[in-house]
């Protein structure tokens, strides 16, 4: 039986375009410098240890539980670590012949057909961290008793890539861990703590020898205790992910069937003052080695050093929902909104080059804090950086992550040759302290005396810039200056901005609107463009936006010399700045 999804088509079709990048970057590579031979990707394969079964009714149909097998590539690199090309999947059967029936879930999953004992999938393209590989739905076999068990061996295949072998065990009968919602409140304020006092249930036909609880919370919050017998890991900060910590506590004790119980002390939950979006996820799970080394999923762990984290019975009347023998019912998870605010900060750059020369311009944004912002559950990038290249330059070289687009914003189809203009959004996630980096290569084609491009970050939808959560849109806008002079153009924000600091914006030109009262990220307006893209003074704020067109002269042949020999050295401290950044 064969099954296609949705989510395969477009991953081949993904996979279609993507060897056709591929193969072109390699040819382009391959012109410039003798391959390497890059070390060969190990695939780790996760899920849980073990499932239980509801038993074979005497009548009626048998009830299934379903649960995910994930696939995690342990690449940090977000761009180009992922694996692109098609890749195999076997899971062998034969272990829970007579015992449980298997079927993969075809709604989600990749391309699967099973025969007899034995399953193959067939997919493309492993993204670094954990996907999810497939979805099965299993039931107890006409025939099996209370009891019985056996397993199931997950293995991998694909030229270039090596996975690491899974096995998990499905039994009839068994313990049943749920996990109860917590009323907690969602809506903070910065350094607010609650109780958490975590509850669950064995609903399930035996007893539960151990459990695991995991916890994990996005980067906003915290659980200051750190107890001896959990064990801890958090995200790299370099990723653009939610920040995620985890922790993987082992409580002993002898969980019975139809009992509920709690921690003997409360955990507390905090919501931190770089809160702004978070989220709070919490399971339960019976404890063993392999059920430890699933939920690890290949990541690196710490032990606390605090106190044991105990679970004792509840108290009558507290109760978890119905029984159900499914693995989604061991978590719970709440989403909590803090009242707080990011101050995002553009900084620009001072250049200088003489007329056909190339200059490289450093640009972008921090994050001031105090609140981190992460779409956790959109998933939508945060902000955006608007670029307009100022009026004598053109763009020669653009971050992967830019788009050109028209002056006035409008799309482009053309994104090789030099536009006006440029959009560079973030990823899902803006940590505090952290920002947007941008490097461009700008080529000078007449040598002008201060022209200057604004840099802006804004909301990422142009015709509602604000950022809801930046109470300061002053700093949202920067300057590019070229070839800058007087009034300490180039000694101003602009320098600040250009050794890659947080400070003020970069000084606009004398004719350029106070930023006080030219909100950030506004539409720009119309401008023209030269015939090879160049920007021809094109503003990016509201109301005219900045007027480089009439402030910026072009040099007269009688002060040429002199006023080139200023641009040199001027372009020479702008060199040094940019080291300094880079």
């Amino acid at each position: 039986m064969t099954r296609c999804s949705p989510r395969t088509v477009l991953h081949r079709a993904a996979g279609s375009f993507a060897a056709a990048g591929l193969l072109a970057a390699v040819s382009l590579a391959g012109a410039a410098a003798p391959a390497q031979a890059a070390d060969t990707p190990v695939f780790t394969f996760g899920g849980p240890a073990e499932t239980a079964l509801h038993p074979y009714p005497e009548s009626g149909r048998p009830e299934s539980s379903q649960f995910g097998i994930t696939l995690y590539n342990p690449s940090e690199d977000e761009e180009n670590g992922g694996f692109g090309g098609d890749y195999t999947l076997t899971f062998d059967l034969s272990g829970v012949a007579g015992v449980a029936d298997v079927k993969i879930d075809g709604e989600s999953g990749p391309d699967c057909t099973i025969t007899g004992t034995k399953a193959v999938c067939e997919d493309w393209g492993i993204w670094p961290g954990s996907q999810t590989a497939a979805d099965l739905v299993v039931t107890a076999a006409d025939g099996s008793e209370n009891g019985d068990t056996g397993t199931i061996t997950v293995t991998g295949q694909a030229d270039g890539a090596t996975f690491t072998p899974f096995t998990t065990r499905l039994t009839v009968g068994g313990p049943d861990l749920v996990m109860e919602q917590l009323p907690l409140r969602t809506e903070l304020t910065p350094g607010e703590k609650q109780p958490a006092p975590i509850t669950f249930a064995n609903r399930g036909t035996r007893d539960a020898d151990g459990v695991l609880l995991t916890l994990r919370h996005s980067h906003g919050l915290d659980i200051p205790q750190r107890y001896s017998n959990c064990e801890y890991t958090v995200d790299d900060p370099d990723l653009p992910d939610f920040g995620w910590t985890t922790a993987l506590c082992s409580v002993e004790g002898v969980f019975e069937a139809g009992a509920t119980y709690t921690l003997a002390t409360p955990l507390t939950l905090e919501a931190t003052e770089r809160a702004y979006y978070d989220t709070f996820l919490y399971g339960i799970h019976e404890n063993s080695a392999a059920q430890r080394t699933a939920q690890r999923a290949g990541a690196p762990y710490e032990q606390g050093t605090g106190g044991v984290l105990k679970a004792v019975p509840a108290k009558k009347g507290a109760a978890a929902r119905g029984t159900d023998l499914t693995p989604y019912d061991n978590q719970q998870e709440a989403d909590f909104r803090t009242e707080n605010t990011a101050d995002f900060v553009a900084y620009g750059d001072g250049v200088a080059g003489t007329e056909g020369s190339f200059v490289r311009a450093d640009i972008g944004f921090r994050n001031e804090g105090p609140a981190w912002i992460g779409h956790i559950r959109s998933k939508e990038d945060v902000a955006t950086v608007d670029f307009t290249v100022p009026q004598g330059a053109s763009v020669t070289s653009k971050p992967e992550r830019c788009r050109a687009v028209t002056a006035d914003g409008k799309y482009r189809g053309d994104q090789n040759s030099p536009a006006p203009r440029y959009f560079c959004n973030t990823s899902m996630t803006v940590r505090d302290g952290a920002g947007l980096d941008l490097s461009f290569e700008l080529r000078v084609d007449k040598a002008m005396v201060g022209a200057s491009g604004e840099v802006t970050v804004r909301h990422t939808f142009l015709k509602n810039p604000k950022l809801p959560f930046d109470p300061k849109p002053a700093n949202n806008t920067a300057y590019l200056i070229l070839n800058g002079e007087g009034d300490g153009s180039d000694s101003g924000g602009a320098t600040a901005g250009g050794d890659g600091g947080s400070g003020g914006p970069s000084t606009p030109p004398t004719s350029a609107p106070d930023p006080e009262e030219s909100p950030s990220g506004t539409a720009g307006s119309s401008g023209s463009t030269t015939s090879g893209g160049s920007s021809a003074g094109t503003a990016g704020g509201s109301g005219g936006g900045l007027a480089s067109t009439g402030s910026v002269a072009l040099i007269a042949s009688g002060t040429a010399a002199a006023a080139l020999a200023a641009g040199l050295v001027l372009f020479t401290a702008a060199r040094r700045r940019a080291a300094r950044h880079s």
